[in-house]
């Protein structure tokens, strides 16, 4: 069972360079598992670093006009530091912009995340001093990250401004 997701913290992230493949897809046709198993199979081209990025770009006005049939973009990615990093066949490049994100973990398998996301937008969002920014939304998949496991960690970064 899942447990109550917690805002850990409010932090203002700076840029970074991720590398990564992407899909474009919805939540009623969500390819996320064959996003990931096509990634996976392919990352030991990419230098070290376990902490993995699940990260979404949607259009303008996605949560004000919700459907699950409306397209955004979906990226398996890693960060790389490396400046001069040269790009293996399959993968892309992603500049991350930063800027301040509410962070908060959830607890338990990843097939309950829908519980944390329903918490975090129509709960702590609406109570907060906060509205969403028009930057991507990601999850930081850190050691502790194990899929459906009971006992899995993962970072939501919810994208904020001020209201």
């Amino acid at each position: 069972m899942s447990i109550l997701p917690k805002l850990l913290r409010l932090e203002t992230l700076g840029p970074k360079r991720l590398v990564g493949q992407r899909q474009v897809m919805s939540l009623a046709a969500n390819t996320t598992t064959e996003l990931w198993r096509g990634f996976m199979q392919e990352r030991a081209a990419l230098p070290g670093g376990r902490a993995r990025y699940s990260l979404q770009r949607y259009p303008l006005g996605y949560f004000t006009r919700f459907s699950p049939e409306t397209l955004f973009e979906k990226w398996a990615a890693q960060e790389v530091a490396d400046p001069s990093f040269v790009l293996p066949a399959g993968f892309e490049m992603l500049e991350l912009a930063g800027g301040l994100y509410a962070v908060f973990l959830h607890q338990g398998p990843a097939s309950q995340g829908a519980a944390t996301f329903q918490y975090i937008f129509k709960t702590w969002l609406p109570g907060s001093n906060y509205v969403l920014d028009d930057r991507p939304h990601f999850e930081l998949l850190g050691e502790k990250y194990r899929s459906d496991a009971p006992d899995s960690e993962e970072e939501i970064w919810l994208p904020i401004k001020p209201r």
